[in-house]
């Protein structure tokens, strides 16, 4: 993958790569949080994550302030990606799981998806979509965050880092609450639908509502856990983003 893209950080390299897996972090999420992921995929899987800006090596460059923002961002460093003849697998979580979504339609929109396959993690269907919740206080963002367990607890009980990390969440959180997804919106490539039994963030059927959103195959698989289920099981999550990816 291209090492020099500011929005692109290689996990795991591999030349030349088989398949290629590419995750978009959840709301106030970094690439950082996949490494654990990328060192559990088989050999040839060439893996990365994005890196929105205003965060770890991109500390100190204005936010982006919506999600389509992000997409059409991303959308130079994806067209090149998706250009080469291998399974791209797009893997988002969370709010993740929406840039991820417009990402694949502005592909589709150019021919650019043949090989490529969408993971959605712990997100409803944009048809199934709540209205957003709008967290006005930071006391506010700090208990929804202890109640989705996907934030460190040394970084809350940290006054430094709370201070350096609650823009980065506010940021996300209102980008969050503005995205108004199109409910009839469609990708041509296979997804696959990962969620949380007890995720208190997506009823089943918002998960199962996915099926709607694809041409070409849909898949569900639900793991125990809550929000951040996956980290509660990385060798079965690495497990079905590469049956996925060899189109199991």
């Amino acid at each position: 993958m291209e090492g020099k893209d500011p929005w692109i950080r290689t996990l795991r390299g591999a030349v030349p790569p088989r398949v290629r897996v590419l995750f978009f972090p959840h709301a106030g999420g970094a690439a950082s949080f996949y490494v654990p992921f990328a060192r559990r995929f088989p050999e040839g899987y060439d893996v990365a994550a994005v890196q929105y800006p205003g965060r770890q090596e991109r500390f100190g460059e204005p936010f982006v302030t919506t999600v389509e923002g992000l997409a059409d961002r991303l959308l130079p460093s994806l067209r090149r990606m998706a250009a080469q003849p291998v399974p791209l697998v797009l893997v988002g979580h969370s709010m993740g799981a929406s840039v991820a979504f417009e990402s694949v339609g502005r592909l589709g929109r150019e021919g650019l998806t043949a090989h490529c396959r969408l993971v959605v993690s712990g997100r409803s269907a944009p048809s199934a979509a709540r209205a957003p919740r709008v967290l006005d206080s930071d006391r506010e963002i700090l208990d929804h965050l202890a109640g989705l367990g996907g934030t460190d607890p040394e970084v809350v009980r940290n006054p430094d880092l709370m201070e350096l990390f609650l823009p980065v969440i506010r940021n996300d959180y209102r980008a969050v609450a503005r995205y108004r997804p199109v409910p009839g919106a469609v990708v041509d490539t296979p997804v696959l639908c990962l969620t949380g039994d007890r995720d208190p963030q997506v009823a089943p059927e918002e998960a199962a509502a996915w099926k709607s959103h694809s041409t070409a195959g849909f898949r569900l698989e639900v793991l125990p856990g809550e929000h951040f289920f996956l980290t509660d099981h990385p060798d079965t999550v690495v497990r079905l983003i590469a049956g996925c990816a060899d189109g199991r």
